[in-house]
Protein backbone atom coordinates (compact mmCIF):
# COMPACT_ATOMS: atom_id res chain seq x y z
CA UNK A 1 0.00 0.00 0.00
CA UNK A 2 2.94 2.00 1.05
CA UNK A 3 4.72 1.58 -2.68
CA UNK A 4 1.07 2.60 -4.17
CA UNK A 5 0.53 5.71 -2.60
CA UNK A 6 4.06 6.90 -2.88
CA UNK A 7 3.78 6.13 -6.59
CA UNK A 8 0.30 8.03 -6.65
CA UNK A 9 2.19 10.93 -4.76
CA UNK A 10 4.95 11.30 -7.57
CA UNK A 11 2.19 10.93 -10.19
CA UNK A 12 1.38 14.06 -8.93
CA UNK A 13 4.07 15.41 -8.11
CA UNK A 14 5.66 14.99 -12.01
CA UNK A 15 1.63 15.73 -13.37
CA UNK A 16 1.67 19.23 -11.45
CA UNK A 17 5.46 20.03 -13.14
CA UNK A 18 5.69 20.66 -16.63
CA UNK A 19 8.96 22.42 -16.69
CA UNK A 20 10.42 19.29 -16.35
CA UNK A 21 8.75 17.01 -18.32
CA UNK A 22 7.82 19.60 -20.89
CA UNK A 23 11.23 20.69 -21.39
CA UNK A 24 12.68 17.45 -21.69
CA UNK A 25 10.06 16.35 -24.35
CA UNK A 26 10.68 19.67 -26.23
CA UNK A 27 14.70 19.58 -26.07
CA UNK A 28 14.71 16.03 -27.04
CA UNK A 29 12.84 16.43 -30.10
CA UNK A 30 14.75 19.80 -31.04
CA UNK A 31 18.38 17.48 -30.20
CA UNK A 32 16.84 14.79 -31.94
CA UNK A 33 15.97 17.08 -35.24
CA UNK A 34 19.58 18.46 -34.91
CA UNK A 35 21.21 15.17 -34.85
CA UNK A 36 19.20 14.33 -37.76
CA UNK A 37 20.33 17.10 -39.77
CA UNK A 38 23.59 17.07 -38.57
CA UNK A 39 24.42 13.50 -39.39
CA UNK A 40 21.91 13.16 -42.20
CA UNK A 41 21.34 9.63 -44.11
CA UNK A 42 25.23 8.60 -42.45
CA UNK A 43 23.65 5.89 -41.33
CA UNK A 44 23.40 3.71 -44.61
CA UNK A 45 27.22 5.07 -45.91
CA UNK A 46 29.84 2.49 -45.20
CA UNK A 47 31.72 2.86 -48.11
CA UNK A 48 35.11 4.24 -46.40
CA UNK A 49 36.76 4.10 -43.42
CA UNK A 50 35.23 7.54 -42.51
CA UNK A 51 32.01 7.13 -43.20
CA UNK A 52 32.13 4.37 -41.23
CA UNK A 53 33.44 6.42 -38.02
CA UNK A 54 31.22 9.30 -38.99
CA UNK A 55 28.14 6.30 -38.91
CA UNK A 56 29.68 4.94 -35.08
CA UNK A 57 29.86 8.89 -34.02
CA UNK A 58 26.70 9.81 -34.89
CA UNK A 59 25.68 7.16 -32.42
CA UNK A 60 27.96 7.99 -29.73
CA UNK A 61 26.86 11.40 -29.93
CA UNK A 62 23.33 10.77 -29.54
CA UNK A 63 23.32 8.16 -26.71
CA UNK A 64 25.62 10.61 -24.37
CA UNK A 65 23.82 14.14 -25.91
CA UNK A 66 20.54 13.45 -24.55
CA UNK A 67 22.02 10.73 -21.41
CA UNK A 68 23.72 13.78 -19.59
CA UNK A 69 20.76 15.88 -20.35
CA UNK A 70 18.50 13.47 -18.39
CA UNK A 71 20.83 12.65 -15.63
CA UNK A 72 21.67 16.98 -14.77
CA UNK A 73 18.22 17.68 -15.27
CA UNK A 74 16.51 14.82 -13.18
CA UNK A 75 18.77 16.43 -10.13
CA UNK A 76 17.18 19.68 -9.02
CA UNK A 77 13.61 17.84 -9.17
CA UNK A 78 15.08 14.44 -6.73
CA UNK A 79 16.81 16.98 -4.92
CA UNK A 80 13.39 19.67 -3.98
CA UNK A 81 11.48 15.66 -3.23
CA UNK A 82 14.01 14.77 -1.01
CA UNK A 83 13.49 17.84 1.07
CA UNK A 84 9.79 17.16 1.01
CA UNK A 85 10.31 13.26 1.63
CA UNK A 86 12.44 13.96 5.02
CA UNK A 87 9.40 15.84 6.42
CA UNK A 88 6.77 13.23 5.64
CA UNK A 89 8.95 10.26 6.68
CA UNK A 90 9.70 11.84 10.17
CA UNK A 91 5.47 12.72 10.23
CA UNK A 92 5.57 8.70 9.87
CA UNK A 93 3.62 8.80 6.43
CA UNK A 94 5.74 6.66 4.72
CA UNK A 95 9.16 4.57 4.65
CA UNK A 96 12.18 5.22 2.42
CA UNK A 97 11.66 2.15 0.15
CA UNK A 98 8.24 2.52 -0.99
CA UNK A 99 9.25 6.21 -1.76
CA UNK A 100 12.72 5.24 -3.85
CA UNK A 101 10.66 2.81 -5.82
CA UNK A 102 8.20 4.93 -6.59
CA UNK A 103 10.49 7.93 -7.49
CA UNK A 104 12.43 5.78 -9.76
CA UNK A 105 9.08 3.87 -11.30
CA UNK A 106 7.68 6.93 -12.15
CA UNK A 107 10.66 8.03 -14.49
CA UNK A 108 9.99 4.85 -16.81
CA UNK A 109 7.14 6.14 -18.56
CA UNK A 110 8.46 9.58 -19.02
CA UNK A 111 11.85 8.21 -20.83
CA UNK A 112 9.54 5.68 -22.26
CA UNK A 113 7.98 8.61 -24.52
CA UNK A 114 11.22 10.15 -24.33
CA UNK A 115 12.90 7.91 -26.27
CA UNK A 116 9.84 6.59 -29.02
CA UNK A 117 10.20 10.71 -29.98
CA UNK A 118 13.82 10.38 -30.27
CA UNK A 119 14.36 6.70 -32.42
CA UNK A 120 11.66 7.74 -34.65
CA UNK A 121 13.60 11.09 -35.67
CA UNK A 122 16.92 9.71 -35.23
CA UNK A 123 16.43 6.63 -36.66
CA UNK A 124 15.13 7.69 -40.32
CA UNK A 125 17.04 10.72 -40.31
CA UNK A 126 20.22 9.17 -39.89
CA UNK A 127 19.12 6.45 -42.83
CA UNK A 128 19.50 3.14 -40.74
CA UNK A 129 18.53 -0.05 -42.33
CA UNK A 130 15.01 -0.27 -41.60
CA UNK A 131 13.98 -3.46 -40.25
CA UNK A 132 11.88 -4.55 -37.25
CA UNK A 133 15.21 -6.31 -35.59
CA UNK A 134 17.26 -3.21 -35.97
CA UNK A 135 14.96 -0.87 -35.09
CA UNK A 136 13.68 -2.58 -31.79
CA UNK A 137 17.44 -3.01 -31.03
CA UNK A 138 18.14 0.63 -31.53
CA UNK A 139 14.75 1.49 -29.33
CA UNK A 140 15.89 -0.87 -26.44
CA UNK A 141 19.33 0.25 -26.39
CA UNK A 142 17.95 4.08 -25.84
CA UNK A 143 15.84 3.26 -23.32
CA UNK A 144 17.74 1.85 -20.92
CA UNK A 145 21.03 4.06 -21.84
CA UNK A 146 18.55 7.24 -21.23
CA UNK A 147 16.85 5.04 -17.72
CA UNK A 148 20.70 4.45 -16.69
CA UNK A 149 21.17 8.07 -16.95
CA UNK A 150 18.66 9.06 -15.15
CA UNK A 151 18.91 6.98 -12.68
CA UNK A 152 22.17 7.41 -12.51
CA UNK A 153 21.67 11.28 -11.56
CA UNK A 154 19.12 10.25 -8.63
CA UNK A 155 21.63 7.95 -7.11
CA UNK A 156 24.30 10.88 -7.14
CA UNK A 157 21.71 13.13 -5.13
CA UNK A 158 21.07 10.61 -2.78
CA UNK A 159 25.08 10.12 -2.16
CA UNK A 160 25.72 13.68 -1.62
CA UNK A 161 24.17 16.97 0.40
CA UNK A 162 22.18 18.39 -2.26
CA UNK A 163 21.85 18.89 -6.50
CA UNK A 164 24.77 21.04 -7.03
CA UNK A 165 27.17 19.07 -5.20
CA UNK A 166 26.02 15.84 -7.29
CA UNK A 167 26.08 17.69 -10.33
CA UNK A 168 30.03 18.00 -9.94
CA UNK A 169 30.28 14.38 -8.71
CA UNK A 170 28.23 13.38 -11.79
CA UNK A 171 30.27 15.64 -14.18
CA UNK A 172 33.56 13.84 -13.12
CA UNK A 173 32.04 10.70 -14.20
CA UNK A 174 30.88 11.37 -17.45
CA UNK A 175 34.29 12.36 -18.28
CA UNK A 176 35.50 8.75 -16.83
CA UNK A 177 32.64 7.25 -18.99
CA UNK A 178 33.19 9.02 -22.20
CA UNK A 179 37.13 7.97 -21.61
CA UNK A 180 36.16 4.44 -21.47
CA UNK A 181 33.12 3.84 -23.83
CA UNK A 182 35.62 2.40 -26.25
CA UNK A 183 35.08 4.86 -29.10
CA UNK A 184 37.78 7.26 -28.64
CA UNK A 185 40.00 4.46 -27.59
CA UNK A 186 38.79 1.13 -28.87
CA UNK A 187 39.15 -1.27 -26.21
CA UNK A 188 41.07 -3.51 -28.50
CA UNK A 189 43.65 -0.29 -27.75
CA UNK A 190 43.40 -0.15 -24.37
CA UNK A 191 46.43 -1.52 -22.14
CA UNK A 192 44.87 -4.56 -20.66
CA UNK A 193 45.48 -3.01 -16.97
CA UNK A 194 43.01 -0.58 -17.73
CA UNK A 195 40.09 -2.88 -19.59
CA UNK A 196 38.21 -3.55 -16.86
CA UNK A 197 37.05 -0.10 -16.77
CA UNK A 198 36.05 -0.29 -20.21
CA UNK A 199 33.41 -3.07 -18.75
CA UNK A 200 32.44 -0.96 -16.06
CA UNK A 201 31.21 1.60 -18.41
CA UNK A 202 27.72 1.59 -19.06
CA UNK A 203 28.03 4.13 -22.07
CA UNK A 204 30.66 1.28 -23.53
CA UNK A 205 28.38 -1.14 -23.60
CA UNK A 206 25.62 0.87 -24.90
CA UNK A 207 27.88 1.60 -28.27
CA UNK A 208 28.72 -1.92 -28.31
CA UNK A 209 25.24 -2.75 -28.70
CA UNK A 210 24.34 0.05 -31.00
CA UNK A 211 27.06 -0.43 -33.61
CA UNK A 212 27.17 -4.39 -33.10
CA UNK A 213 23.44 -4.34 -33.92
CA UNK A 214 23.69 -1.47 -36.74
CA UNK A 215 26.65 -2.90 -38.08
CA UNK A 216 28.04 -5.70 -36.81
CA UNK A 217 25.84 -8.15 -39.40
CA UNK A 218 26.74 -6.23 -42.86
CA UNK A 219 28.23 -9.34 -43.86
CA UNK A 220 27.55 -7.86 -47.78
CA UNK A 221 29.19 -4.35 -47.93
CA UNK A 222 32.75 -3.95 -47.53
CA UNK A 223 35.28 -0.87 -46.28
CA UNK A 224 37.58 0.61 -47.97
CA UNK A 225 41.19 0.71 -45.43
CA UNK A 226 43.70 3.00 -45.91
CA UNK A 227 46.63 1.01 -47.41
CA UNK A 228 44.82 -2.42 -46.38
CA UNK A 229 42.50 -2.08 -49.09
CA UNK A 230 38.52 -3.63 -49.03
CA UNK A 231 37.23 -5.54 -45.48
CA UNK A 232 34.09 -6.87 -44.82
CA UNK A 233 32.57 -4.00 -42.39
CA UNK A 234 31.26 -7.25 -39.93
CA UNK A 235 34.99 -8.56 -40.11
CA UNK A 236 36.64 -4.49 -39.52
CA UNK A 237 34.38 -4.02 -36.64
CA UNK A 238 35.22 -7.63 -35.04
CA UNK A 239 38.67 -6.71 -35.30
CA UNK A 240 39.16 -2.91 -34.35
CA UNK A 241 36.34 -2.72 -31.92
CA UNK A 242 36.14 -6.33 -30.32
CA UNK A 243 32.86 -6.10 -31.26
CA UNK A 244 30.91 -9.50 -31.65
CA UNK A 245 27.02 -9.81 -33.04
CA UNK A 246 26.98 -13.26 -30.71
CA UNK A 247 27.62 -10.99 -27.26
CA UNK A 248 24.15 -8.91 -28.00
CA UNK A 249 22.34 -10.90 -25.61
CA UNK A 250 25.12 -10.07 -22.69
CA UNK A 251 24.78 -6.57 -23.93
CA UNK A 252 21.00 -6.75 -23.01
CA UNK A 253 20.98 -7.95 -19.96
CA UNK A 254 23.88 -5.41 -19.07
CA UNK A 255 21.62 -2.38 -19.44
CA UNK A 256 18.87 -4.07 -17.35
CA UNK A 257 21.89 -4.57 -14.77
CA UNK A 258 23.13 -1.21 -14.45
CA UNK A 259 19.45 0.12 -14.40
CA UNK A 260 18.63 -2.23 -11.47
CA UNK A 261 22.60 -1.31 -9.87
CA UNK A 262 21.71 2.54 -9.36
CA UNK A 263 18.09 2.36 -8.81
CA UNK A 264 19.01 0.25 -5.87
CA UNK A 265 21.58 1.94 -4.50
CA UNK A 266 19.31 5.16 -4.66
CA UNK A 267 17.17 3.32 -2.19
CA UNK A 268 19.58 1.93 -0.14
CA UNK A 269 21.05 5.44 -0.02
CA UNK A 270 17.57 7.15 0.64
CA UNK A 271 17.25 4.86 3.49
CA UNK A 272 20.43 4.99 5.26
CA UNK A 273 21.60 8.69 4.76
CA UNK A 274 20.00 11.62 6.14
CA UNK A 275 21.49 15.03 5.02
CA UNK A 276 18.71 17.00 6.70
CA UNK A 277 19.91 19.49 9.31
CA UNK A 278 18.09 20.27 12.49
Amino acid sequence: MQCLACLWKQHRSYWRNPYYNVVRFFFTTVSSLMFGSLYWKLGSKTGTLQDLFNTMGAMYAATLFIGISNSSSVMPVVGIERTVYYRERAAGMYSALPYAFAQTIIEIPYVLIQTILYTFVVYSMLGFIWTAGKFFWFLFLMFFSFLYFSYYGMMCVALTPSHHFAAVIASACYGLWNLFSGFLIPRTSIPIWWRWFCWATPVSWTLYGLITSQLGDLDDQEVEIPEQGQKLVSKFITEYFGYHQSFLSIVCVMHVVFVILFAFVFGICMKYINFQRR
